[in-house]
This record gives C-alpha cells, structure tokens and sequence, in this order.
C-alpha cells in the first residue's frame, strides 16, 4: 500500500467536491441495490450527454432512475405516462404556443406540475367560474393542485411549454400516450373523465 500525504485538503470526511446531482449517471463509487439485475442494471440509468435519447414510454411499477429534466425538453407529445405505480403516476406534457391544457378538475386526485421548459400562467379555483387564483409560470416553477381543484395551465411564451405532471393517485391508463390535446379529450371522454 502506498502512501499519498495530503490526498485530502480537508479533514475526512469532505464532501464538498462530490457532485450534488447525477443527472442519471451513476457514480463507480456507489453500489447497486441488490435487488438489481445486474445483467439489467443499464436500465434504470440513462446518459445526459451527446445525442442519447431517452425511450419515452411507460415505465411501470418498477424501480426508476431517470434525467426528468432531460426527458421532458425531450418530450414532443401532449401527454405520455412516464411511470404507473398504484399509487402514484408521472407523464410528460408538451403544451403548444398559445395552447392550453384546458379546464379541469381532479376530484380525488392531488397534482404536482413543474416547468422545464418555457413561460405561461396558471388558474386555480373553487369553481370553473371563479378561477381566483392566477400566477406565472416559467422554468423551474412547480405548482401544487389539491384534489377538487379547478385549473388551466396557459403556454403564454414562444416555445413549447414543458412540463411533468406527478398525480397521487394514478389519473391515466397506464401507458398513455396523447399525442395532441384532441386526442386527450377524446381519451378522456372515453375514460369518463369528462369534468
């Protein structure tokens, strides 16, 4: 064994240097669950560099590690179901210039949105009359809808408008894809969600 003096500049333990975020990348220093198929292990953990994409798919009830941030800039369809569990969900929403999700209420359902990627306002009330709550949104904000929350997220920007959206619980099919606001509604007629 060698010794290497002044390996560390501060006093052990020092995290200081270690990155804060992975961005999906796994560091050689951490270990896999055991629980992990290793034969398998690729398939929770995806590259942000270059030109890799991410499969935009549903992922299932399953253990996943994902760049969320990257998977939605990537994302080109009104809505995909990311991940399904039983009791939680995420998809991925791409809001056109102009567009907006459209005027709805989750009954037994909280949300959790978070911008990515553009600018817009929200609406939130009681009623679909009375939309007394309204804020901008850009890059980085997050919205919280409790259940029996009436509101419409607007893209005002000249972008696309990108989004996660996490539902407690589920509010899709597991893997949904809508690849247009019309094709949404038309879905969600049918799935008796029709508020």
């Amino acid at each position: 064994m060698y010794y290497v003096p002044n390996m560390y500049h501060y006093p052990y333990p020092h995290y200081a240097d270690m990155p804060m975020y992975s961005y999906g990348r796994q560091c050689g220093c951490w270990t896999l669950p055991v629980e992990v198929d290793l034969a398998n292990r690729f398939d929770y953990f995806h590259s942000s560099y270059g030109n890799d994409s991410i499969a935009l798919k549903d992922y299932g009830a399953g253990p996943f590690v994902i760049n969320i941030n990257q998977a939605t800039q990537q994302n080109n369809t009104f809505r995909t179901a990311l991940w399904t569990g039983e009791y939680l969900q995420v998809t991925l929403m791409s809001i056109d210039v102009g567009e907006d999700i459209g005027l709805e209420m989750h009954a037994d359902v909280d949300q959790f949105l978070r911008v990515e990627q553009g600018q817009g306002i929200v609406q939130m009330g009681k009623s679909k009359d009375n939309l007394s709550f309204v804020r901008n949104i850009y890059d980085d904000s997050a919205i919280v809808l409790p259940a029996g929350t009436w509101h419409n997220v607007i893209n005002t920007g000249n972008v696309p408008l990108k989004l996660y959206s996490i539902y407690a619980p589920p509010n899709h099919p597991f893997g949904t894809v809508h690849v247009t606001k019309e094709d949404a509604m038309a879905a969600e007629e049918g799935y008796g969600q029709g508020d």
